[in-house]
């Protein structure tokens, strides 16, 4: 019973409160000018929002890349590559593309490398940033690219500029 009461009463003051506030802002609507309504401006230098991706189909097979001429400098510890990879198609995505370095002694025995995966697929005429870091060991002498994708193997064709 005491649960009854106490609900009661809880939303009967809730009813009171919400009947009495209206009353109050009227009054003190007579003492200073009602302030303007928030209502959201147009953003001036808001861009448009972004096209929806289109789905291209991916490249069955062999795929084609350009790539410029890697350079590689030293930072402490590593060595890194870096260079630019473009798709040249202009039909085919390249999916799941990744890219191995290998690092070799005179003997032709591998001593270090790295890998980088391109996680999205690469549309095509996309040209992105690639940056392979290996640690340095004293016997490094060559070092040779592997390219691949999800669907195939990807033919590599070093450009002068992207």
């Amino acid at each position: 019973m005491s649960m009854k009461f106490t609900t009661l009463l809880a939303l009967g003051a809730s009813v009171l409160l919400a009947t009495s506030a209206p009353a109050q802002q009227g009054n003190s609507a007579q003492a200073k000018p009602a302030a303007k309504p928030a209502t959201p401006a147009a953003p001036a230098a808001q861009a448009p929002p972004a096209a929806p991706v289109k789905f291209v189909p991916p490249i069955r097979g062999e795929a084609q890349v350009s790539m410029t001429k890697p350079v590689t400098s030293r930072a402490k510890d590593e060595l890194i590559t870096k260079f630019k990879v473009k798709n040249p198609s202009t039909t085919g995505s390249i999916a799941g593309l990744k890219i191995s370095e290998f690092w070799y002694d005179k003997g032709g025995n591998p001593v270090s490398g790295d890998e980088f995966r391109y996680r999205k697929p690469l549309m095509p005429g996309e040209v992105i940033d690639v940056e392979l870091r290996s640690p340095v060991n004293p016997k490094m002498s060559s070092s040779q690219y592997k390219f691949e994708q999800a669907n195939g193997a990807v033919k590599p064709t070093v450009v002068a500029k992207l």
